[in-house]
């Protein structure tokens, strides 16, 4: 047994989560025409027995349109649906560890090239470049194209893609959604008033400019089974004056809270290339807190955590339910080894890795 607070279970649902730490989305920009390749085999499996609770994969498309580069995953055809069963099957075979999938839709932020191609660039049309919709005509940034404003066609339709998805990722075998409605993309962009001009339902008040992320969980929570758990991804705020702010953020957890979310993850940022983001380590740490005192929702917490000690402290301060990392866990795919080995706690490893996890120079560095 363990005092540490980090290394303690977590159950959603029927979904029980061995410790707190959670391997946050990364995008690989390695898909196939949107189907996983050897890549996410290799990485999401390098993870997969990294002793962590939870490992999501990157924000995978639900239709065509919905992807951020031409090389992110999807989830919208046989195609997509078969290659991630292989690595999700590939997984599960060698680990206990729960496995979820963000789905996402990028609205104006896609048609843009990987960042190894140049970050924030949108795409040319010799390079396949398509039409990018939005809440508003409002184009992302100055030399961005113009976005098409979502029509009700448009929107029906973006709700029954999330929903197909989501039966696709059940049969897939995934334990757990994410979705996305944070960074600037679809969901966020609706519900910000930097992005979202509109003048009928989907536009103005609060309950309009929500309605989207509303409807689109809810018609996932329909279909999704009722023993697996669903979260959502959120910006607490744009760093816009007069944008989507912390307040609405924790006041559409208590409404998700209501239609049976399971976690909210806390992010913050991505609308605008003005924005301004105080970066440091654990920079959101106080966003996850508000939101999860205010709302009663769980929360993860995620942004610049590297240390095992700080980890800790964010769970035993009940700031956060769980923590996210993805840039530690690149540079140390074994970190939760070494935050057992700080805390004095036990995490699960593969057998063959035996003679590392249980070397006793290992057990007793303090990094």
């Amino acid at each position: 047994m363990t005092g540490s607070a980090l290394f303690s279970p977590l159950q959603l649902r029927s979904v029980r989560f061995a410790n707190r730490i959670v391997v946050a989305p990364m995008g690989q920009y390695s898909a196939d025409n949107g189907a996983a390749t050897d890549w996410h085999l290799m990485h999401l499996g390098q993870f997969a027995v990294s002793g962590a609770g939870l490992l999501i994969t990157e924000a995978t498309a639900v239709s065509p349109e919905a992807h951020i580069t031409p090389d992110c995953l999807g989830l919208y055809t046989d195609k997509h649906e078969t290659a991630l069963k292989h690595v999700v099957g590939f997984c599960k075979k060698h680990s206990q560890i729960a496995l979820g999938i963000q789905l996402s839709h990028s609205g104006r932020k896609g048609s843009t090239y990987p960042p190894s191609a140049g970050r924030n660039a949108p795409l040319t049309t010799e390079d396949g470049a398509w039409e990018t919709i939005s809440s508003s005509g409002i184009p992302r940034a100055n030399g961005w194209p113009k976005p098409k404003a979502a029509t009700e066609k448009d929107l029906a339709k973006v709700i029954c893609d999330h929903t197909q998805s989501a039966i696709r990722a059940d049969r897939a075998g995934f334990d757990l959604i994410e979705l996305t409605a944070a960074h600037g993309y679809l969901l966020q962009e609706f519900m910000s008033p930097s992005a979202n001009t509109r003048d009928d339902q989907w536009g103005g008040s609060f309950e309009n400019r929500t309605r989207l992320c509303i409807d689109v969980f809810k018609a996932i929570r329909d279909v999704w089974p009722e023993h697996k758990p669903i979260g959502v991804r959120l910006s607490a705020t744009d760093y816009l004056e007069g944008g989507w702010s912390l307040e609405e953020t924790t006041e559409l957890c208590r409404r998700l809270r209501s239609l049976g979310c399971d976690y909210a993850a806390i992010s913050s940022g991505g609308l605008s290339l003005d924005q301004k983001v105080p970066i440091g380590e654990g920079h959101q740490v106080g966003f996850a807190r508000t939101v999860r005192e205010g709302s009663g929702l769980p929360v993860m917490c995620v942004g610049m955590i590297f240390r095992p000690k700080h980890a800790e402290k964010i769970i035993s301060d009940r700031d956060a339910d769980l923590v996210g990392l993805a840039r530690g866990m690149l540079q140390d795919p074994h970190w939760p080894w070494r935050a057992a080995a700080e805390l004095d706690a036990e995490v699960t490893y593969p057998p063959q890795y035996i003679r590392g996890y249980r070397s006793k120079w290992h057990r007793t560095q303090r990094y």
